[in-house]
């Protein structure tokens, strides 16, 4: 699309947010109607925030054969448009490129004697990648007003900034990203065209977002090695918060209290609960987590039939081989620690794979601890969850490799996350925290977890932009 062109069909839009994920997906129904489903988290939340007469615009992509369907019946919602990117170069983009390299990198989750391998598939998934940001970027330049801001969300539109800003010089762009930032002798493992290509897309922005400082430095460090600095865009750091009144609202709906009942049978009377939610990613760092419980249940017998780690893994990419075999990796740790230490009335480890966030929420409500020992996370939402809903306060054992951990480690128990043994004794200081203790703790970190919601979050990064 040239920019001559795109100059002379401006579109209505103020605000627009670009993401891969939008806030709507479709399903096809046996009777052949599409049924559409909605989305939650801190970019609806943030839309809504700025009211139904601000000429938003949500772009976001087709992601199942529902939605496709639905692009090419012309059904959709009104501030929601959806691209019918081709379903190979979205596979590329989404599995070859964002998630199987971008995210490795900035997870740091490489084992580099093996990988990455830089090849012709490579470079042919590359090329898609580049085809799926450009689609964004001429939608977006289509759809926006003159002088409209614009919010590009993540690794999986990092070209985004730069191809717009070519063809709309008049926009005012901002970039946030959702996940760690890679330091630069970790990012320069990518080809030196992928590094040049990503820097010069994000550097296409006004301003970029980052959730935390040291994100945000890191970012900055590779521009200043390998791009000559930041030029003239500004990097701001937002870290997202909780939705607390959400949160304690929809923790006490009948079917949470339902399914408490569940776990409380399943846990067993006077046991504590040691809590975990995540989805089967590999930066989670799940399987270390059930090595440490093992090695709390081996250091420390009294603790046997009298606790239980509630793990919900919810699976996550399962088209990819290497999140299948991780997948299958926790469930059969999970058995051989049942195996190996459950009795006729004690099952050490209740695992649930299939993703229920009334469960989910019913868990964090039972939490005495929650366990949150992440390789690498950008944020991860779950440490500032448990602590606002916790009905009797919960002690959590945070790694410090969580962004999270910039907010809430002065109250939680710090982990290096590899350390096994470190985070067996830290699950037993938790477990044995003086309830007046924990109580105090658990009020800050909810304070803590709670000082920018999503909304304010959302709003906060417009005004930056536009201001």
């Amino acid at each position: 699309m040239a920019s001559t062109h795109v100059a002379s069909t401006h579109g209505a839009a103020q605000v627009l947010v670009a993401s891969n994920r939008g806030p709507v997906s479709y399903e096809v129904q046996e009777d052949g109607s599409l049924r559409a489903r909605r989305g939650g988290g801190g970019l609806v939340s943030g839309l809504s925030a700025i009211g139904p007469d601000a000429g938003a615009l949500w772009v976001c992509s087709a992601l199942s054969g529902g939605d496709r369907e639905a692009v090419r019946r012309g059904v959709g919602e009104e501030g929601v448009r959806m691209l019918a990117v081709p379903a190979e170069v979205h596979a590329d983009a989404y599995n070859g490129v964002a998630n199987s390299v971008l995210w490795f990198v900035h997870h740091m989750l490489y084992q580099t004697p093996l990988e990455p391998v830089f090849d012709a598939g490579f470079w042919r998934q590359w090329e898609n990648y580049a085809r799926y940001n450009r689609a964004f970027a001429e939608a977006l330049a289509d759809e926006a007003a003159e002088g409209a801001a614009v919010l590009v969300q993540d690794y999986h539109l990092t070209l985004v900034p730069g191809l717009l800003r070519k063809l709309r010089p008049d926009l005012r762009i901002g970039h946030f990203s959702h996940t760690p930032w890679a330091p630069v002798d970790y990012f320069r493992m990518l080809p030196d065209q992928v590094v040049r290509e990503v820097l010069e897309g994000m550097l296409g922005a006004d301003r970029l977002g980052f959730l935390t400082r040291r994100w945000a430095d890191a970012f900055t460090a590779c521009c200043t090695e390998l791009a000559g600095g930041l030029g003239g865009t500004e990097v701001g750091v937002h870290g997202l918060g909780a939705d607390a009144d959400f949160l304690r609202a929809r923790s006490h709906e009948a079917d949470v209290e339902k399914r408490m009942a569940t776990l409380r049978a399943e846990i067993g009377a006077g046991r504590k609960a040691i809590v975990r939610v995540d989805r089967t990613e590999l930066s989670k760092n799940i399987v270390r987590g059930l090595l440490a419980y093992q090695q709390l249940l081996d250091d420390h017998p009294e603790w046997r039939e009298r606790v239980v780690h509630v793990a919900f893994a919810y699976p996550s990419r399962q088209d990819l081989a290497v999140y299948r075999d991780y997948t299958a990796e926790v469930q059969r740790l999970a058995a051989e620690i049942n195996s190996r230490y459950g009795t006729p009335g004690w099952t050490p480890v209740v695992l649930h794979v299939k993703d229920d966030f009334a469960r989910s929420l019913a868990a964090y409500r039972l939490a005495d601890v929650a366990l949150v020992n992440p390789i690498r996370d950008g944020m991860n939402l779950v440490a500032k969850e448990v602590p606002v809903v916790a009905d009797e306060g919960c002690a959590l054992v945070l790694s410090r490799e969580a962004g999270a951990y910039e907010e809430l480690g002065e109250d939680a128990i710090v982990v290096n996350p590899y350390d096994v043994l470190g985070t067996a004794r830290a699950l037993h200081e938790a477990l044995t925290m003086p309830p007046h203790e924990r109580a105090e703790r658990t009020k800050r970190l909810a304070a803590a977890a709670t000082a920018l919601p999503p909304a304010q979050w959302f709003m906060d990064q417009l005004r930056a932009l536009t201001g």
